[in-house]
């Protein structure tokens, strides 16, 4: 796989940190970026315990804000010289929107969130991926390559009850993805997106989803190291043909070749209406 340059946000922990360190050990260099900078010195203990110290470097944003986006790009270039990939991956959740959601005798709905809560989520969720995606783009345009990887959600997380607005954050970057894509068809430049495709053994999973997973009540959660394969084919030359397209991790079979992976889960991004009654 040949070296390339990564900016990988929520890059500092849970799915965000297992690709950093997957890239990093593909062999490419990586600014991971986070909004927590106690979770640096983890980070750089798992980077280290790979030999990929030199390979990563975090970084601390605040992605709500469009200068601190135009700070990463410039930090990756001045540091790397060039943006390859972006992995828009940073997301606020469920912990950070209904702590006490499965404490709730019913779900919370969409008028008892607050403002600050709305603002956060869909600024970190979908602004940060929609303006760091504009700002990598052109460059990537016109060097003739570039890998765009959105992180979505599955689509019965956007639409079930009680998901605002996390869903609706995750929703507007699925679009968004199939509409990129149709724009940069043909110009070396992909847009896809890698999921979970189930609920991820994450911090940002509530600790009673995580104990009911444990205790087998519910299904299985992603493993955050899960996200790397097909991460790691959608950024290859391999997927250089592939665009508009949504993998997810729990449906790809790493024991198969790449490609093969990909044909058999793979599916276009986006979204097929209900039909018509």
């Amino acid at each position: 796989m040949e070296q390339r340059v990564a900016i990988v946000t929520g890059g500092l922990r849970g799915l965000g940190r297992a690709m950093a360190l997957g890239l990093a050990e593909a062999g490419h260099r990586v600014v991971a970026v986070g909004h927590i900078e106690s979770d640096i010195p983890e980070l750089n203990e798992a980077a280290a315990q790979r030999q990929l110290r030199d390979r990563i470097a975090p970084l601390v944003a605040d992605l709500r804000d469009a200068k601190e986006c135009d700070r990463v790009v410039a930090d990756t270039r001045a540091r790397f010289g060039t943006v390859d990939i972006l992995v828009n991956n940073a997301g606020l959740t469920f912990t950070y929107i209904d702590p006490p959601r499965f404490r709730r005798p019913t779900p919370q709905r969409f008028w008892e969130v607050g403002d600050e809560i709305v603002d956060n989520v869909i600024a970190t969720n979908y602004l940060a991926g929609d303006r760091l995606s504009r700002r990598v783009a052109p460059a990537m345009v016109a060097q003739g390559w570039g890998r765009i990887v959105n992180v979505t959600t599955k689509l019965d997380t956007m639409n079930r009850l009680g998901t605002h607005p996390y869903g609706a954050s995750k929703a507007a970057l699925e679009m968004a993805t199939e509409v990129w894509a149709k724009e940069v068809e043909g110009t070396g430049l992909t847009i896809n997106i890698v999921n979970p495709g189930a609920g991820a053994n994450t911090l940002g999973m509530a600790e009673e989803m995580r104990q009911m997973s444990r205790d087998g009540r519910v299904s299985r959660l992603v493993e955050p190291e899960e996200m790397v394969p097909p991460l790691l084919y959608v950024v290859s030359r391999e997927a250089d043909g592939v665009n508009g397209m949504r993998f997810d991790a729990n449906a790809w079979d790493a024991a198969l070749p790449p490609a093969e992976a990909a044909r058999k889960s793979g599916r276009s991004a986006g979204f097929v209406l209900h039909p018509q009654a």
